[in-house]
């Protein structure tokens, strides 16, 4: 406890005692004046007042211990109480008692509460995903008739098919979230391999959109999960392709820095003011609000999945002239399969 603390806590303690010390001067002071009316010496009295003075500060130095160690537990307690209240020192007082009884019934209150909310996301949870998997029937069954008949307006269908078909896969792995680590597969795996995935499942939109790939064989062995990393890399993809209208798209490996991604386009960019803020949950910035379709969730996905993974995202980008997003694959204190 450092000197402003200490200096706290003895002015609490003073000011939660002053009564006594108020009442202690008071008949100090009745006792005095009483002697000097009636003519007695003060001498007894001084004498006695001193002897008072003496014991109440040995008796009030034990009790500001008391006190500091009182605080000292509960600020102990503070740091690592957190589902139960059984932990709480016994009540001195009915004060205390009161105020314990008080406190039980608002943590009662609280892990009610909370009970409730989790069953309700629970349920939540269970039904969109339920419904998550259902519509992928529907969205199979589009894509078979679309099929059937080659032409521009069955193209174009299929296209906002595939963006649908993404978007059920992005509530999914947000429902996911939470839990995402009992569903982790750590191992080595190709880094070559992983992107392909990836590009191979968004190759029909470079093609729609005619934006050249270009990919530089990475020749990299990677620790992570590669299902989750394979949703982070096609979010980055989507996004590149989304705000790329002309020009190419292109995945390296950062010749400064080991083991760190690069995929580069050469689409709107991202606004100075917005950088610091693209991975926050639900914030569009400037393009988003001017594209009037982005829901922000899918960088901040990215953001939390590759922090799980041991990984990290950064990006720089110039307004007119594209983004760099660099995503940084070395892994700490996982443990590999």
């Amino acid at each position: 406890m450092n000197k402003n603390e200490f200096l706290k806590l003895t002015i609490s303690y003073f000011k939660s005692h002053k009564s006594n010390y108020i009442l202690f001067c008071l008949f100090a002071g009745i006792f005095s004046i009483t002697f000097s009316l009636y003519h007695l010496p003060l001498e007894p009295v001084v004498y006695a007042f001193t002897l008072c003075v003496y014991i109440g500060l040995i008796f009030g130095i034990i009790d500001f211990i008391k006190y500091y160690k009182r605080h000292k537990f509960l600020v102990d307690l503070q740091k690592r109480i957190t589902v139960s209240i059984d932990e709480l020192p016994p009540s001195r007082d009915m004060f205390e008692k009161d105020y314990r009884t008080l406190m039980t019934l608002l943590h009662n209150a609280k892990v009610q509460t909370a009970s409730k909310a989790d069953l309700t996301r629970t349920d939540m949870v269970d039904y969109f995903t339920l419904w998550a998997h259902q519509i992928k029937t529907p969205i199979a069954a589009m894509h078979l008739l679309l099929q059937t008949e080659e032409n521009e307006q069955n193209a174009e269908l299929s296209m906002e098919l595939f963006k649908i078909e993404q978007y059920v896969e992005m509530v999914l792995q947000y429902l996911r979230l939470d839990n995402m680590t009992s569903d982790f597969v750590l191992k080595r795996y190709s880094l070559d391999d992983i992107v392909k995935q990836a590009v191979r499942k968004y190759a029909k939109m470079f093609i729609r959109k005619k934006i050249k790939l270009s990919f530089t064989e990475l020749s990299c062995e990677v620790l992570t999960d590669e299902k989750w990393l394979v949703f982070v890399i096609e979010q980055i993809l989507s996004n590149a392709i989304k705000y790329t209208n002309k020009g190419k798209i292109s995945i390296y490996m950062n010749p400064t820095k080991e083991k760190t991604l690069v995929i580069e386009d050469t689409g709107i960019g991202i606004a100075p003011e917005d950088l610091p803020r693209v991975c926050e949950k639900g914030y569009t910035g400037y393009n988003g609000r001017a594209d009037k379709k982005s829901t922000g969730i899918g960088l901040y996905l990215c953001k939390q999945i590759l922090t799980k993974l041991s990984h990290t995202i950064e990006m720089e980008s110039e307004v007119g002239k594209g983004t760099k997003i660099f995503i940084d694959l070395a892994t700490n204190d996982l443990h590999v399969e």
